[in-house]
């Protein structure tokens, strides 16, 4: 029988030698010079690596281990797991045009200062010399594409061609000596993005693939993604559940912001009131600025969470990851050692868009859900949280790969429920807190129906327009949003309800602040293994 310790650590390193995305996501630089090997024969030698991690693996007697090397067990056989069964089975790579985009590994090297810029550069001029293969690779192998994720790739592929054209040559003012290595580099990866973005677009007439994964596969995905005891049924049951109960406390809090009875309509009125005063484009990241310093005070004051120093820098979203997401935490990957800041971003709206749909997104987007999007972003959710888990170190390096997407948007929403508890912005952020626990219930409901059961999008925006009380704009974006990804939108619902679960099992005599520290500070594990990691019993 092999000891785990050793055997963990051999895995660890396979898998970041073999995946260049999770290399850098984790802040390991071993493969920073290279782009994913998207091609066949590469697919087939990352799975039959991860099929013998599997079964060197399943020789471990996990019974035999500690609880945090359990732990350990449980989340590396999971994502090994979870790789076999995408590459196998979901296969996005030969059909989602976003899975071959190079932006974000290209931003890595620029935006972040991990090591001195020449340094940085040699590693650009590599992964920018292997844009034209991988994207020939991308040509050879993507077939039969949605129309959707064709649209969305040709706008980020646009939005990745802009980076390496707007921010190499200031880099290059540092290291002028380079210039004559790295510019022709970065003009042929310009190129062939480029005549990435117009073969795309010569591939939407003919683009007929449905987005939706049809319910085998996206209850499958669904297990891997949680990695819950909860069954996609028990998940939509307590969906619809929660939906019920939120809108009544919703309704009672416009009720008593208003003075009007606790109807639907005096919901409206209210957030009609809270949504007359927003941001725009050009003021909505200083805005995200000044409620940082906010919520931070708001943490010290009430003695919520250990606080940390780690730098947080809130800009405009990057235009190649824009179209998914409205706003996003970017933080220093867990094995990285050089100290670095923490991205949040946030994105204007489209510059397609009418000024009547520009106008219901800062609605939706005002001053108070600004607030509450930067509890949840940053303090003390992703930002906070994520700089706890980076300070975790165990006897391997498990944790250290990456966070479960249920731990910290569980996390997250929790942050916000805390903060809004205290009174941190009054009642008017109660009531956006309020309709944020509705859209991330909203978001399980419309994951399963939209992947299972072909939800239509007048029948997605009825719900998210009608009982969840969102805006015309956040409403199409979330559509699209739930058929360009799956069980993602899924994570915050699960991970708050398993995160909720913990925080109310707190000790007799432990502060919250003690407790919350304990709950983070164990890097971001599946939350179902948190009871574990914290000594409490299991439940009946």
């Amino acid at each position: 029988m092999p000891e785990f310790v050793p055997l963990a650590e051999r895995i660890v390193d396979a898998l970041l030698d073999n995946d260049p995305h999770l290399a850098a996501s984790a802040g390991d630089h071993r493969l920073d010079g290279e782009l994913p090997d998207l091609s066949p024969d590469g697919v087939m030698a990352r799975f039959a690596m991860l099929r013998d991690a599997s079964g060197a693996l399943a020789e471990v007697d996990s019974d035999a281990l500690d609880p945090q090397e359990q732990v350990d067990h449980a989340i590396l056989n999971a994502r090994v797991e979870r790789g076999m069964f995408e590459l196998s089975e979901v296969r996005e790579h030969t059909w989602n045009p976003l899975a071959h985009n190079p932006g974000d590994l290209i931003h890595e090297l620029i935006a972040r200062p991990f090591a001195p810029v020449d340094v940085r550069l040699e590693s650009l001029t590599q992964r920018l010399e292997a844009v034209p293969d991988a994207l020939a690779i991308a040509r050879s192998t993507l077939r039969d594409m949605p129309r959707i994720h064709i649209e969305t790739a040709i706008g980020q592929f646009a939005g990745t061609a802009a980076l390496v054209r707007d921010e190499v040559p200031a880099m290059l003012e540092q290291a002028p000596p380079m210039r004559g290595t790295v510019q022709p580099a970065a003009d042929a990866a310009v190129a062939a993005l480029d005549e990435f973005a117009g073969w795309l677009r010569e591939q939407l007439p003919t683009a007929e693939r449905d987005p939706r994964l049809g319910r085998r596969l996206w209850e499958a995905r669904l297990w891997h993604t949680l990695d819950t005891e909860l069954t996609a049924g028990q998940v939509l049951a307590k969906a619809r559940e929660n939906l019920d109960r939120i809108g009544e406390d919703l309704r009672r809090a416009a009720a008593e912001m208003t003075g009007g009875p606790a109807t639907d309509d005096t919901v409206r009125d209210a957030l009609g009131r809270l949504g007359a005063e927003h941001p725009a484009n050009d003021t909505i990241v200083d805005l995200a600025k000044q409620t940082l310093v906010e919520t931070t005070d708001f943490v010290r004051e009430h003695d919520l969470v250990s606080l940390v120093d780690d730098p947080c820098v809130i800009q405009e979203m990057p235009e190649f990851a824009r179209g998914v997401a409205v706003a996003y935490c970017d933080s220093p990957g867990q094995l990285e050692t050089a100290e670095l800041p923490t991205f949040y971003c946030i994105s204007p709206t489209p510059a397609d868009w009418s000024p009547a749909r520009v106008e219901s997104f800062y609605r939706e987007y005002n001053n108070h859900m600004i607030r509450n999007l930067t509890v949840h972003e940053a303090m003390p959710g992703h930002y906070l949280q994520l700089a706890h888990s980076r300070r975790f170190q165990g006897t391997t390096r498990v944790r250290k790969l990456g966070v479960s997407g249920p731990f910290a948007e569980g996390w997250a929403v929790y942050a916000e429920e805390v903060m809004a508890g205290l009174r941190f912005g009054g009642l008017p952020i109660r009531l956006q807190q309020l309709k944020m626990q509705l859209r991330m219930t909203i978001n399980a409901i419309l994951d399963q129906a939209v992947h299972c059961d072909g939800m239509t999008e007048e029948e997605a925006m009825a719900l998210m327009t009608g009982p969840g009380f969102q805006e015309e704009g956040e409403a199409a974006g979330k559509w699209r949003r739930a058929l360009l990804t799956s069980t993602q939108l899924s994570t915050y619902f699960v991970g708050y309800t398993e995160i909720l679960d913990t925080a109310l099992r707190r000790p007799a005599g432990s502060s919250t602040r003690a407790w919350h520290d304990a709950m983070i500070g164990h890097g971001s594990p599946p939350p179902r293994h948190l009871p574990l990691l914290l000594g409490l019993e299991p439940r009946p």
